[in-house]
């Protein structure tokens, strides 16, 4: 993703949409961002299979952004049509003068009310009569004396046992009163108090404020009668008081201007700080103090199923729209235009085109993750930018440092159990450098020539465990871990070459712009 090209190309007043992800083979990438250039593709998602429901007519292309400066602004626009089945960006890039969109197609997912899923569920009939059993018919006359027979039998054991319980005292023993519902003044039964999305409730409360409405603006094409500016919409979220905001890399790239809307109505002008080189994130800065700030969480501690929220601004209108949802998966990759973005979070929670840039919150209320990207061919699939990895920016961004990730200068695939098989290998988790293959065929070298890892002396085939001392495995890959230091640091890297270990001192470089 080239942060000079503009990732979304808007027709005006209509939020970016999502970007689409390739499908395609997987190019190499060197070093961070690109853990896998081997092409080995995440675990695919089995999309739902949409069911046959009534066509949706064809909608205008855009839906206009109301103008917050306008008291009592209604929105009319027309209700877009459900978006294309291809995995993209929240939000995308369409064509500036793209002007209307394809009418909903039989292969797209249809509304809820339409799915196979939504059908009724019957259950059993009652009876309405009552049921009358079976009558029985007397055969003879023996049936007299059987029975009094057996109401001697009953007797005799009834007076046997009553003798005994009488001499064991069982008898005088008092009867508990059976326990019974709770009864109002009314007579009828009182009910259960639940406290309901408590948890949400208060997430939004505390961290409404810290989120914002980017609108991104950019100039009309020079020397075109025809061409008009291109306008998109996203989400950011302030980290620090003094105008501080970490939002999308595809939210503002390629901008000419930035207006950033607070949740109270308020607007500021805003500039881009900076451009992450390493994953889709952005610092944008505006001149205010004594902002609301949102806290931020360890996403390294999140577990699977738990709670989480999110807080932006989908289609660019309904700004603050709080979701919920659980945590579906960790350490997801996903191909974008334009490259692969690594250990991401996977959620349910609702994100929309315009949530792009906004919190991915946890059940505190602190800020686990930046919502990027959604596959738009299922439903309850989105991805999220763990906020351990936005950290270091987020802080040499504070510090009036230049936005920089440090680099080793190797191509690798994580160790796993399929890798093992594959190359015979002795351990089972870590980072095995190894040359790749180019979209176009090449062959790119495991190591980087005159890269911190050829300096350090690394070659093809090693096995790197660790980066200090962090053990490196499907929880802590390559990219991630060194991604938590800074350039020109030096790290000790534990190496299995051989069947033997050694060590490496290598001193980290400055992650290259164009990778």
């Amino acid at each position: 993703m080239d942060g000079s090209n503009r990732h979304m190309n808007e027709t005006p007043d209509r939020p970016n949409e999502p970007m689409p992800l390739e499908t395609g083979p997987n190019p190499a990438a060197a070093d961070l961002g690109s853990p896998d250039p081997s092409g080995a593709a995440p675990e695919p998602e089995t999309p739902a299979s949409p069911a046959p429901g009534p066509a949706v007519p064809a909608s205008a292309d855009r839906e206009p952004i109301a103008p917050s400066s306008a008291p009592g602004y209604a929105d009319t626009s027309p209700v877009p049509a459900p978006p294309e089945a291809t995995d993209r960006y929240s939000p995308a890039p369409e064509l500036r003068t793209d002007w209307s969109r394809p009418e909903f197609a039989p292969d797209r997912p249809v509304w809820p009310s339409q799915s196979e899923h939504a059908m009724p569920v019957w259950q059993e009939p009652v009876p309405t009569q009552p049921v009358t059993p079976p009558s029985t018919t007397r055969r003879g006359g023996v049936v007299g004396p059987i029975l009094a027979a057996s109401l001697i039998s009953a007797v005799l054991a009834s007076g046997g046992t009553y003798l005994t319980l009488n001499a064991t005292g069982a008898l005088d023993q008092p009867v508990a009163a059976p326990a019974s519902p709770a009864i109002d003044q009314t007579g009828g039964t009182q009910p259960v108090t639940i406290d309901e999305s408590s948890a949400t409730i208060d997430v939004a409360a505390k961290v409404g404020p810290a989120v914002v409405k980017i609108t991104t603006g950019a100039a009309a094409t020079a020397n075109d009668p025809f061409s008009i500016p291109d306008i998109g919409v996203g989400s950011g979220v302030i980290y620090d008081s003094n105008g501080w905001i970490l939002t999308n890399r595809h939210v503002v790239a390629g901008s000419d201007a930035l207006t950033v809307e607070l949740q109270d109505g308020h607007q500021l002008d805003g500039t881009v700080y900076g451009i992450d080189t390493l994953t889709d994130l952005a610092i944008v800065k505006v001149d205010a103090t004594g902002l609301p700030t949102a806290a931020l969480g360890d996403s390294d501690a999140l577990k699977v199923g738990q709670l989480t929220i999110a807080i932006g601004s989908p289609l660019g209108t309904y700004s603050n729209s709080v979701t919920s949802g659980i945590l579906s998966a960790k350490g997801r990759q996903i191909d974008v235009q334009g490259g692969r973005l690594s250990n991401l979070l996977q959620t349910d929670t609702a994100i929309n085109p315009g949530n792009s840039g906004g919190p991915l919150l946890d059940a505190s209320g602190a800020v686990i993750g930046i919502n990027t990207a959604i596959a738009s061919s299922a439903e309850g699939i989105g991805f999220a930018i763990p906020i351990n990895l936005a950290k270091p920016i987020m802080a040499q961004a504070v510090a009036g440092e230049t936005l920089a990730r440090p680099y080793i200068g190797v191509r690798f695939v994580t160790v796993d159990m399929q890798v093992v098989q594959q190359e015979n290998l002795k351990v089972e988790d870590g980072a095995l450098v190894k040359d790749a293959q180019a979209g176009d065929g090449s062959t790119l070298p495991a190591i980087v020539p005159n890269g911190p890892a050829d300096n350090a002396g690394l070659k093809s085939g090693d096995i790197i465990t660790k980066v200090d001392d962090v053990t490196l495995d499907g929880e802590h890959p390559l990219d991630a871990v060194v991604s938590q230091f800074s350039p020109g640091d030096v790290v000790t890297l534990t190496i299995v070459r051989d069947g033997a270990t050694r060590t490496f001192d290598l001193t980290l470089g400055t992650r290259p712009a164009d990778l």
